[in-house]
């Protein structure tokens, strides 16, 4: 959730930040108006509070020397329903202010540049050459079907659209990426977690899908249970409402998991293959830092991710995500987008952010230095998707023949 102490203290910048998201003016209008109402009302309690107390000491006084205190009496019984009829309106004020701060993204970094979408993304490096062949290269859909990796049609007839059947040396390769993803994650010292794949409203509120992006989740019918968008969601939140002693941070983890998502607002997109699923698999990347290392854990992230690509022999690049294009929780994001010769462009295939205390403060994640409890910083990214990096490989190491090479650090996994 956003700090609203932020909001008065950087007034301007704050709201030109959330702009720069594309805020709509009336939830910033709103914003706004409930939050002076709420300092108002709250001014004016402490003002009625001080008169108070001191009529209180007055009446005391006054009392002990033996003067008349009805009319002092009568003035604090009124003041006290006044403060009281102000203390309900400031607790109104107050729960308002919260169900709406709820829906209003994360302000963005310094650093983050100023965009409308991904036509303003900034590329800041390439990494890897991309592939040149002696053939015009297919894509992943069509050498799929051609292999009977992909059973694109047994899928649909299973589940509908969106949804695809991997089989035979394609499932093989798929499970082989998954343990790979896994190892080499763990090398670099992000410990394996398994997480259940369906979790609470509270959960999802935490790392900020709820409440406002309900109709992506599938719901189960009359439960409090979501199917997980990400693993994000459960791993971030495994310390939910605890404060970690200091010297136990950062906590670096990685997990495999299946994801769901209703791909709400992509009719039309991706609608061949699978780079665009309903259900898809991800081994991912979270950790939970003090707030002076997030920055270096983000690093430390994308280099983890990056080099992964490079071990399997993918061309990529790092681009850091304008403001337009930066997801609801994250303060900065860089996306790492892999070479596929059929479509003869980049397409993203990790997105790693940083979303700083955004997330631990819905989801009270504090840590403890000190005497002092304080708001974690939390980061996650996607290392890798595990789908498109199937594809990746079937398109960049496909063959004249239409059969594909595995890449030699996969070969043990078959």
């Amino acid at each position: 959730m956003i700090n609203l102490k932020l909001l008065e203290s950087n007034y301007d910048e704050f709201l030109a930040k959330l702009k720069g998201k594309k805020v709509a003016p009336a939830l910033l209008d709103e914003l706004v108006s409930k939050f002076n109402a709420l300092k108002a009302a709250k001014l004016e309690l402490e003002s009625l509070q001080a008169v108070q107390n001191a009529k209180s000491k007055e009446l005391g006084i006054k009392a002990r020397n033996g003067e008349d205190v009805s009319t002092l009496k009568d003035e604090l019984s009124e003041n006290k329903a006044k403060a009281s009829e102000l203390e309900a309106v400031v607790r109104e004020l107050d729960e308002s202010l919260s169900q709406i701060a709820a829906s209003v993204p994360n302000i963005t970094d310094d650093d983050v540049p100023a965009g409308a979408d991904e036509n303003d993304n900034v590329c800041l490096k390439v990494v890897g050459e991309v592939p040149h062949f002696s053939f015009t290269p297919k894509e992943h859909y069509e050498l799929g079907a051609q292999l009977g990796w992909l059973d694109f049609e047994r899928g649909v007839k299973l589940s509908g659209s969106r949804f695809t059947a991997i089989r035979g040396e394609g499932a093989r390769l798929n499970r082989a990426l998954i343990n790979y993803m896994i190892d080499f994650n763990a090398a670099r010292g992000f410990e394996l977690v398994n997480v259940p794949f369906l979790v609470s409203s509270a959960t999802l509120y935490g790392t900020g899908q709820l409440p406002k992006f309900e109709d992506d989740l599938y719901k189960v019918r009359d439960e409090d249970l979501y199917l997980i968008p990400t693993s994000e969601v459960p791993v971030t939140n495994l310390y939910a409402d605890e404060i970690i002693p200091a010297d136990e941070l950062p906590k670096k983890m990685t997990c495999y998991s299946a994801c769901f998502r209703k791909e709400a607002g992509s009719a039309g997109r991706d609608t061949r293959g699978m780079i665009r699923q309903h259900q898809f698999e991800k081994v991912e990347l979270v950790a939970i830092t003090k707030a002076d290392e997030s920055e270096a854990m983000l690093e430390e992230m994308i280099s983890c991710a990056s080099d992964l690509l490079s071990s399997l022999g993918l061309a990529h690049r790092h681009m850091l995500l304008c403001s337009g294009d930066l997801g609801f929780s994250a303060a900065k994001t860089i996306d790492l987008e892999v070479w596929l010769p059929g479509q003869g462009k980049y397409r993203e295939i990790s997105s790693i952010s940083n979303t700083r205390d955004f997330q631990a403060r819905r989801a009270k994640i504090r840590y403890r230095d000190g005497k002092k409890n304080t708001l974690a910083h939390t980061l996650n990214g996607s290392s890798l998707a595990v789908g498109r990096t199937l594809i990746a490989i079937m398109e960049n190491y496909q063959q004249s023949d239409g059969s594909i090479a595995i890449p030699d650090v996969l070969k043990r996994y078959m």
